[in-house]
């Protein structure tokens, strides 16, 4: 058996491994979007769906894999999500038709939903308390890095090789990362082992989340708000049926008594609603607008995550030692100047200003989220580690997902379903007026959540 420096060293590189390789892949997705609607006949909204299908199925799957993980082995479930994660991958790289290819997608979300409720759970399982922020800030930095190679190497690859190469290098850094978990990872963790693990509760959870992205994705239709109240009805018995369960799914009580998870949990909600659908409407912008090829447009796009994998260990650092909240909180104020400076740029807008609203929509970015995430992490007892890992990741997939739902819907209501081009620009440009501007208030009022979560250290 490895010793315990060891065993954290190695599942610290693990979980750096697959940080980086799906933002990458991610980054690299989303440059390449005109190319994938030009090679495959796909309009504006069923572009978006190439994104949002990936999150809803990794979205539908987090809770119930992190509670999961808990009862059979977070090691177990992490090696069966990166194994899927790979075949849907490869899947993707060989899709010859756009349904294909967000089949592909899903597949990646529920391998992607294994890996995610996980990930987080075994590095703190393995790290004591005073060092769980740096190391969870070095982990989210292997996000930002990845998000930050991802646009000027995506770019290339996809002028160079063409966009089914980005799915490809995936899979082999997923193949990888399966290696160095069944060669190092020689411990299991199961705190919660032996208790029984809730279908009915999984069951209404998935159906809530269904139907609450299909609301997004219809609106204004009458089958979107049909949607949308279904899925408040879902949430309902959902957390009706958690609150009675001897073995929940999710213990409610966590979000009824522990006011830093829940306040927490809520600030991560708000932010990468906020900050998600930036990336794709940029790309966007910067091709269809400002005229640039991929390569140029990753180039520019890289400031924002550049400076979120510079901060990030840094903030991680700061939170062992002082507030998470006030940490946060600054980083939360300084995504929303960066949201709202983004909101009034125009066809002739220059690029540096482009480029200097993402560099301090970077750092508040990094600012904000190691410290959230240790905030959560540090406020429960190990047997509920693979849960709050799950919420974490759920967070940032509802969050995401509502980001994506929200552009899909102003995107169909000001361009309609076809293509973008010079005659409907300027339809496309009054959207991303209203989503970065609608975003950079939602951010703003995140600041308040995330203020009130109240103190972690004494």
């Amino acid at each position: 058996m490895m010793s315990g420096t060891s065993l954290q060293r190695a599942t610290l590189a693990v979980a750096i491994l697959t940080s980086f390789s799906t933002p990458f892949m991610g980054a690299g997705v989303n440059l390449a979007l005109p190319r994938i609607g030009a090679e495959l006949g796909l309009d504006a909204v069923m572009l978006s769906w190439i994104a949002t299908s990936y999150l809803m199925a990794a979205a539908v799957f987090l809770l119930p894999f992190g509670r999961l993980a808990d009862i059979r082995g977070r090691k177990r479930v992490f090696s069966f999500g990166v194994l899927i994660f790979l075949a849907g991958s490869a899947w993707a790289a060989l899709a010859r038709s756009g349904t294909l290819l967000i089949v592909g997608r899903v597949v990646q979300g529920f391998g992607g939903g294994m890996v995610f409720s996980t990930a987080t759970a075994m590095l703190i399982s393995v790290f004591p308390p005073g060092q769980r922020g740096r190391v969870l800030g070095w982990n989210i930095a292997a996000v930002y890095l990845g998000l930050a190679l991802g646009p000027p190497i995506g770019g290339w690859i996809v002028g160079a090789w063409g966009w089914r190469t980005i799915f490809g290098i995936n899979a082999l850094l997923c193949a990888l990362a399966l290696l160095l978990t069944w060669r190092y990872l020689d411990r299991e963790w199961r705190e919660a082992a032996g208790e029984c693990f809730d279908w009915r509760g999984a069951a209404l959870y998935a159906l809530t989340v269904i139907a609450l992205m299909y609301g997004l994705s219809a609106l204004p239709g009458r089958q979107g708000y049909l949607a949308l109240t279904a899925s408040l009805i879902g949430l309902f018995f959902f957390l009706r049926w958690e609150a009675l369960g001897a073995f929940p799914l999710m213990d409610v009580r966590l979000l009824r008594d522990n006011r830093v998870f829940a306040l927490s949990n809520l600030a991560a909600l708000i932010n990468y609603g906020a900050t998600f659908a930036v990336g794709f409407i940029l790309s966007l912008y910067l091709q269809y607008v400002q005229g640039l090829e991929p390569r140029q447009a990753g180039l520019v796009m890289m400031s924002q995550p550049v400076m979120q994998a510079l901060f990030s260990p840094l903030a991680g650092y700061l939170s062992d030692r002082y507030e998470p909240r006030l940490i946060a909180s600054a980083g939360m104020a300084l995504s929303s100047i960066g949201l709202a400076m983004l909101a009034t740029v125009t066809a002739a807008t220059p690029l540096l200003f482009i480029g200097a609203s993402l560099f301090l929509l970077g750092i508040g970015f990094g600012l904000f989220s190691s410290p959230n995430t240790n905030a959560i992490m540090g406020s429960v007892e190990r047997r509920h580690y693979g849960l709050a890992s799950a919420m974490v990741s759920t967070m940032r997939m509802l969050g995401q997902m509502f980001s994506m739902g929200m552009a899909a819907m102003v995107i169909a209501l000001y361009v309609g379903h076809t293509q973008i081009t010079l005659q409907n620009q300027g339809q496309f440009l009054g959207a991303m007026h209203l989503l970065l501007g609608g975003f950079a208030a939602l951010c703003f009022a995140g600041i308040f959540a995330s203020l009130a979560r109240g103190r972690m250290h004494a």
